[in-house]
Protein backbone atom coordinates (compact mmCIF):
# COMPACT_ATOMS: atom_id res chain seq x y z
CA UNK A 1 0.00 0.00 0.00
CA UNK A 2 1.70 3.42 -0.82
CA UNK A 3 2.66 5.30 2.05
CA UNK A 4 0.37 8.54 1.10
CA UNK A 5 -2.71 5.99 1.83
CA UNK A 6 -1.92 5.52 5.34
CA UNK A 7 -2.65 7.80 8.11
CA UNK A 8 0.57 6.67 10.58
CA UNK A 9 -0.12 8.32 14.53
CA UNK A 10 1.47 7.84 17.47
CA UNK A 11 1.87 10.12 21.00
CA UNK A 12 4.10 11.34 23.35
CA UNK A 13 4.53 12.04 26.77
CA UNK A 14 3.41 9.27 29.06
CA UNK A 15 6.73 7.36 29.42
CA UNK A 16 9.72 10.05 30.15
CA UNK A 17 12.50 7.43 30.48
CA UNK A 18 15.34 9.59 32.28
CA UNK A 19 14.00 12.92 31.17
CA UNK A 20 12.96 15.33 33.85
CA UNK A 21 9.13 14.96 32.52
CA UNK A 22 7.08 13.50 29.58
CA UNK A 23 7.01 16.85 27.60
CA UNK A 24 10.99 17.69 27.30
CA UNK A 25 11.21 18.81 23.79
CA UNK A 26 14.16 17.07 23.60
CA UNK A 27 12.75 13.73 24.43
CA UNK A 28 9.73 14.27 22.69
CA UNK A 29 11.97 14.77 19.56
CA UNK A 30 14.15 11.81 20.34
CA UNK A 31 10.75 10.06 20.67
CA UNK A 32 9.28 10.99 17.12
CA UNK A 33 12.50 10.04 16.19
CA UNK A 34 12.61 6.13 17.35
CA UNK A 35 9.07 6.25 16.27
CA UNK A 36 9.96 7.24 13.10
CA UNK A 37 12.92 4.86 12.72
CA UNK A 38 10.78 1.97 14.15
CA UNK A 39 8.03 2.80 11.01
CA UNK A 40 10.55 3.44 8.28
CA UNK A 41 9.10 6.50 7.42
CA UNK A 42 9.87 10.03 7.00
CA UNK A 43 6.79 11.24 8.92
CA UNK A 44 3.73 11.37 11.08
CA UNK A 45 0.37 12.11 9.61
CA UNK A 46 -0.77 12.91 13.91
CA UNK A 47 1.59 12.83 16.87
CA UNK A 48 -0.64 13.15 19.85
CA UNK A 49 -0.04 15.04 23.32
CA UNK A 50 -0.66 11.46 25.50
CA UNK A 51 -2.58 13.55 28.78
CA UNK A 52 -2.48 17.00 29.52
CA UNK A 53 -0.35 16.82 32.37
CA UNK A 54 2.46 19.52 32.37
CA UNK A 55 3.58 19.63 35.73
CA UNK A 56 3.23 22.03 38.10
CA UNK A 57 1.89 25.19 37.07
CA UNK A 58 2.03 23.51 33.70
CA UNK A 59 5.62 23.95 33.24
CA UNK A 60 6.08 21.96 30.21
CA UNK A 61 2.99 22.84 28.20
CA UNK A 62 4.31 25.95 26.19
CA UNK A 63 7.97 24.04 25.23
CA UNK A 64 5.81 20.98 24.86
CA UNK A 65 3.37 23.34 21.96
CA UNK A 66 6.13 24.77 20.62
CA UNK A 67 8.01 21.90 19.99
CA UNK A 68 5.04 20.39 18.55
CA UNK A 69 4.65 23.29 16.06
CA UNK A 70 8.91 22.92 15.45
CA UNK A 71 8.13 19.35 14.32
CA UNK A 72 5.15 20.74 11.78
CA UNK A 73 6.90 23.02 10.14
CA UNK A 74 10.19 20.60 9.54
CA UNK A 75 7.76 18.17 7.87
CA UNK A 76 8.35 15.29 10.57
CA UNK A 77 4.36 15.26 11.39
CA UNK A 78 1.36 16.72 9.36
CA UNK A 79 -0.77 17.36 12.00
CA UNK A 80 -0.89 18.14 16.28
CA UNK A 81 -3.31 15.78 18.24
CA UNK A 82 -4.33 15.98 21.87
CA UNK A 83 -6.70 14.15 24.05
CA UNK A 84 -10.08 15.40 24.76
CA UNK A 85 -11.42 16.39 28.93
CA UNK A 86 -9.82 13.46 30.90
CA UNK A 87 -8.37 12.88 33.93
CA UNK A 88 -4.46 11.19 33.27
CA UNK A 89 -3.77 8.03 35.55
CA UNK A 90 -2.36 10.00 38.47
CA UNK A 91 -5.10 11.97 39.21
CA UNK A 92 -7.58 8.88 39.08
CA UNK A 93 -5.45 7.55 41.62
CA UNK A 94 -5.70 10.38 43.97
CA UNK A 95 -9.44 10.83 43.60
CA UNK A 96 -11.52 13.34 44.65
CA UNK A 97 -14.33 16.14 43.49
CA UNK A 98 -12.03 18.80 42.19
CA UNK A 99 -10.13 16.41 39.79
CA UNK A 100 -12.98 15.48 38.28
CA UNK A 101 -14.65 19.12 38.46
CA UNK A 102 -11.04 20.71 36.90
CA UNK A 103 -10.42 18.47 33.45
CA UNK A 104 -12.98 20.59 31.59
CA UNK A 105 -11.12 23.26 32.34
CA UNK A 106 -7.92 21.99 32.06
CA UNK A 107 -8.79 20.78 28.55
CA UNK A 108 -9.43 24.28 27.76
CA UNK A 109 -6.44 25.98 28.93
CA UNK A 110 -4.31 23.56 27.06
CA UNK A 111 -6.28 23.57 23.98
CA UNK A 112 -5.61 27.34 23.49
CA UNK A 113 -1.68 26.91 24.09
CA UNK A 114 -1.68 24.07 21.60
CA UNK A 115 -4.03 24.70 18.97
CA UNK A 116 -4.49 21.24 18.05
CA UNK A 117 -5.60 20.17 14.24
CA UNK A 118 -6.84 16.69 15.79
CA UNK A 119 -8.99 15.73 19.14
CA UNK A 120 -8.84 12.39 20.34
CA UNK A 121 -12.41 11.47 22.61
CA UNK A 122 -13.63 7.95 23.86
CA UNK A 123 -16.68 7.47 22.48
CA UNK A 124 -18.56 4.42 21.46
CA UNK A 125 -22.54 2.80 22.31
CA UNK A 126 -22.11 2.91 25.87
CA UNK A 127 -21.20 6.67 25.89
CA UNK A 128 -24.07 8.61 27.56
CA UNK A 129 -24.47 11.47 24.56
CA UNK A 130 -24.49 14.08 27.26
CA UNK A 131 -20.46 13.25 27.86
CA UNK A 132 -19.88 13.21 24.35
CA UNK A 133 -21.54 14.99 22.77
CA UNK A 134 -20.15 18.44 23.96
CA UNK A 135 -16.34 17.79 23.24
CA UNK A 136 -17.60 16.38 19.46
CA UNK A 137 -19.83 19.78 18.81
CA UNK A 138 -16.34 21.89 20.42
CA UNK A 139 -14.13 20.13 17.95
CA UNK A 140 -16.74 20.64 14.81
CA UNK A 141 -17.01 24.38 15.99
CA UNK A 142 -13.21 24.99 16.30
CA UNK A 143 -12.69 23.06 13.12
CA UNK A 144 -10.39 20.00 14.59
CA UNK A 145 -10.97 16.44 12.96
CA UNK A 146 -11.78 14.15 15.67
CA UNK A 147 -10.41 10.62 16.61
CA UNK A 148 -13.03 8.32 18.22
CA UNK A 149 -11.21 5.79 20.82
CA UNK A 150 -12.40 2.72 22.91
CA UNK A 151 -15.29 2.39 19.47
CA UNK A 152 -16.17 -1.76 20.66
CA UNK A 153 -15.71 -0.54 24.21
CA UNK A 154 -12.33 -2.58 24.67
CA UNK A 155 -14.14 -5.71 23.39
CA UNK A 156 -17.48 -5.11 25.59
CA UNK A 157 -19.89 -4.21 22.55
CA UNK A 158 -18.82 -7.21 20.44
CA UNK A 159 -19.12 -9.83 23.17
CA UNK A 160 -15.36 -10.54 25.23
CA UNK A 161 -16.65 -10.40 28.40
CA UNK A 162 -19.14 -13.48 27.82
CA UNK A 163 -20.48 -14.74 31.67
CA UNK A 164 -21.17 -18.29 29.78
CA UNK A 165 -17.36 -17.86 28.74
CA UNK A 166 -15.62 -16.12 31.08
CA UNK A 167 -12.24 -14.94 29.35
CA UNK A 168 -9.59 -15.33 31.61
CA UNK A 169 -7.39 -11.73 31.22
CA UNK A 170 -3.66 -11.76 31.61
CA UNK A 171 -1.96 -10.35 34.46
CA UNK A 172 -0.89 -6.94 32.36
CA UNK A 173 -4.28 -6.90 30.91
CA UNK A 174 -5.14 -3.23 32.30
CA UNK A 175 -9.30 -4.29 31.98
CA UNK A 176 -8.90 -7.06 34.28
CA UNK A 177 -9.17 -3.96 37.29
CA UNK A 178 -12.03 -2.27 35.84
CA UNK A 179 -15.38 -3.13 36.88
CA UNK A 180 -17.45 -3.52 33.78
CA UNK A 181 -15.47 -6.83 32.96
CA UNK A 182 -16.37 -8.85 36.10
CA UNK A 183 -19.13 -11.36 35.56
CA UNK A 184 -21.60 -9.33 36.93
CA UNK A 185 -21.15 -6.70 34.85
CA UNK A 186 -21.20 -9.08 31.78
CA UNK A 187 -24.56 -10.51 32.74
CA UNK A 188 -26.09 -6.61 32.06
CA UNK A 189 -23.69 -6.50 28.94
CA UNK A 190 -24.56 -9.28 27.61
CA UNK A 191 -28.43 -9.22 27.82
CA UNK A 192 -28.75 -5.65 26.22
CA UNK A 193 -26.31 -7.24 23.33
CA UNK A 194 -29.11 -9.78 22.82
CA UNK A 195 -31.63 -7.50 22.35
CA UNK A 196 -28.86 -5.44 20.11
CA UNK A 197 -28.04 -8.58 18.25
CA UNK A 198 -32.05 -8.67 17.44
CA UNK A 199 -31.91 -5.64 15.75
CA UNK A 200 -28.71 -5.45 13.81
CA UNK A 201 -28.28 -8.89 13.11
CA UNK A 202 -26.51 -12.42 14.76
CA UNK A 203 -23.37 -12.61 14.10
CA UNK A 204 -19.94 -10.97 15.40
CA UNK A 205 -19.59 -8.74 12.31
CA UNK A 206 -23.23 -7.32 12.46
CA UNK A 207 -22.22 -5.90 16.25
CA UNK A 208 -18.52 -4.38 15.08
CA UNK A 209 -20.68 -2.68 11.81
CA UNK A 210 -23.19 -0.79 14.27
CA UNK A 211 -20.29 0.16 16.45
CA UNK A 212 -18.18 1.68 13.94
CA UNK A 213 -21.30 3.21 11.95
CA UNK A 214 -22.29 4.76 15.13
CA UNK A 215 -18.87 6.51 15.78
CA UNK A 216 -18.47 7.75 11.98
CA UNK A 217 -21.94 9.09 11.30
CA UNK A 218 -21.24 11.29 15.14
CA UNK A 219 -19.58 14.17 12.81
CA UNK A 220 -18.53 13.86 9.06
CA UNK A 221 -15.05 14.69 10.77
CA UNK A 222 -15.18 11.41 12.50
CA UNK A 223 -12.25 8.80 12.79
CA UNK A 224 -12.71 5.55 14.50
CA UNK A 225 -9.69 3.99 16.05
CA UNK A 226 -10.26 0.21 16.27
CA UNK A 227 -8.21 -2.57 18.01
CA UNK A 228 -7.14 -5.55 17.23
CA UNK A 229 -5.08 -8.75 18.79
CA UNK A 230 -5.45 -11.19 15.58
CA UNK A 231 -4.95 -10.18 12.12
CA UNK A 232 -8.95 -12.21 11.40
CA UNK A 233 -9.81 -9.19 13.52
CA UNK A 234 -8.30 -6.75 11.68
CA UNK A 235 -9.91 -8.65 8.46
CA UNK A 236 -13.85 -7.78 9.75
CA UNK A 237 -13.30 -4.24 11.17
CA UNK A 238 -12.33 -3.42 7.37
CA UNK A 239 -14.76 -5.48 5.84
CA UNK A 240 -17.89 -5.31 7.57
CA UNK A 241 -18.83 -1.90 6.95
CA UNK A 242 -20.13 -1.68 3.91
CA UNK A 243 -22.94 0.84 3.53
CA UNK A 244 -24.18 2.59 6.46
CA UNK A 245 -27.05 0.82 8.89
CA UNK A 246 -30.25 3.48 8.21
CA UNK A 247 -30.20 5.65 10.84
CA UNK A 248 -33.49 4.38 12.63
CA UNK A 249 -31.38 1.31 13.39
CA UNK A 250 -28.51 3.51 14.62
CA UNK A 251 -30.75 5.43 17.26
CA UNK A 252 -32.20 2.12 18.49
CA UNK A 253 -28.85 0.49 18.97
CA UNK A 254 -28.01 3.65 20.91
CA UNK A 255 -31.21 3.79 22.82
CA UNK A 256 -30.56 -0.26 23.80
CA UNK A 257 -26.91 0.36 25.10
CA UNK A 258 -27.54 3.41 26.89
CA UNK A 259 -30.33 1.19 28.96
CA UNK A 260 -27.30 -0.67 29.29
CA UNK A 261 -24.96 2.12 31.02
CA UNK A 262 -27.54 3.14 32.98
CA UNK A 263 -28.02 -0.18 34.57
CA UNK A 264 -24.50 -0.28 35.42
CA UNK A 265 -24.39 2.55 36.48
CA UNK A 266 -27.36 2.29 38.88
CA UNK A 267 -25.92 -0.91 40.14
CA UNK A 268 -23.03 0.67 41.36
CA UNK A 269 -21.00 0.30 38.20
CA UNK A 270 -18.68 2.99 37.04
CA UNK A 271 -17.86 3.65 33.44
CA UNK A 272 -14.86 2.49 31.73
CA UNK A 273 -11.25 3.87 32.41
CA UNK A 274 -12.97 5.60 35.69
CA UNK A 275 -11.76 3.07 38.32
CA UNK A 276 -8.65 3.88 39.80
CA UNK A 277 -5.65 1.06 39.22
CA UNK A 278 -5.31 -1.47 42.09
CA UNK A 279 -1.98 -1.91 41.93
CA UNK A 280 0.38 1.25 43.21
CA UNK A 281 1.86 2.38 40.25
CA UNK A 282 -8.71 9.16 6.58
CA UNK A 283 -10.64 6.30 5.36
CA UNK A 284 -13.71 6.37 8.02
CA UNK A 285 -11.37 3.55 9.82
CA UNK A 286 -7.94 5.35 9.86
CA UNK A 287 -5.90 4.00 12.91
CA UNK A 288 -4.93 0.96 15.16
CA UNK A 289 -4.18 0.16 18.01
CA UNK A 290 -4.46 -3.12 20.62
CA UNK A 291 -7.75 -3.40 21.36
CA UNK A 292 -9.88 -7.02 21.76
Amino acid sequence: MPRADLVLASKVGYFRGTAPHGFDPGHMRRQLEQSLENLRTDHLDIYFLHHSDFGPDDRWLRGAADTMRALRDEGLIRAIGMRGPHRFAAQRRAGGTAAREDKSATFRRVFDVVEPQILAVRDNLLTPSARSAPIISFAEQHGCGILLNKTLGQGLLVGVNDPAHPRVLGPGDHRSRKRWFTPAAGVVIGEGLARLRAIVGPDRADLVRVALWSGLLRSENAAVLVGFTRAAQVEMNLTCLGEPPPIDVIDAARAVMADVQRRLDNTGEVFLDERPPMSAVAPPVGATAPNP
